[in-house]
């Protein structure tokens, strides 16, 4: 089964909750392209895509969208004011320049120690990987957003990765439906909860060795 507006909306808002003011920011596509649509208060936060956006804003009204504005995945986005396009050129060196502070992406694995598979599936005819080897290693911190298990109901937190890498040792924070997990120089620390999880919950849908942190919360 997968995932409910809500709970996407709830990782989205969670992951929102890393960006500060003065940051620029690229989002993949899925939960993480929702970040946008939760933020209060909080200004100077310039969105970035691939194909050439900087000043990416919330998701278009239902019947509103511009079928010549969209973002790296082809899902319809809004500019912000004083917003700009460039050519995929100039947007890729942003990344590979390092001028971005944050990446939110998905993944379809993460590894205990950070390492990153989030564009194929062997014998699967998906998309490739587009900038999301330039984003895992060019930008200062990486953020995955995703399940925490496949719809076969396996962990996709594990202690190394099956599939194919999209970069090693490049992730720094997962959110997932259940909780959120630091990635240290140790391992993963386990750092919050969401409700209606437990920590046995957790345990159980998660393959990687993790650490709980003292001050556990539960939210």
């Amino acid at each position: 089964m997968g995932l409910g507006v809500a709970e996407k909306n709830k990782m989205a808002e969670r992951a929102a909750r890393e960006i500060t003011e003065g940051m620029v920011v690229n989002l993949g596509i899925g939960i993480p392209s929702l970040v946008p649509n939760h933020f209060k208060g909080r200004k100077n936060i310039i969105f970035h895509a691939e194909n050439g956006i900087l000043g990416i804003g919330k998701s278009p009204a239902e019947g509103k969208e511009d079928e010549n504005l969209c973002n790296a995945g082809g899902f319809p986005v809004t500019l912000e004011t004083g917003g700009s396009y460039c050519d995929s050129s100039v947007a890729f060196s942003i990344i590979r320049r390092g001028l971005l502070d944050l990446t939110i992406l998905g993944a379809l694995e993460v590894s205990e120690k950070g390492d990153l598979a989030n564009w194929i599936i062997p014998g699967k005819k998906v998309p490739g990987m587009g900038g999301a080897t330039e984003l895992a290693m060019k930008t200062k911190k990486v953020i995955v957003v995703m399940a925490q298990c496949d719809k076969y109901g396996k962990s996709k937190i594990v202690e190394e990765c099956t599939l194919p890498l999209t970069a090693k040792g490049c992730v720094d924070l997962i959110i997932t439906d259940m909780g959120v997990f630091e990635v240290t120089n140790t391992g993963l620390r386990l750092t919050e909860i969401f409700t209606p999880y437990d920590l046995e919950d957790i345990k159980r849908s998660t393959e990687a060795n993790f650490d709980r942190a003292a001050a556990l919360r539960f939210i």
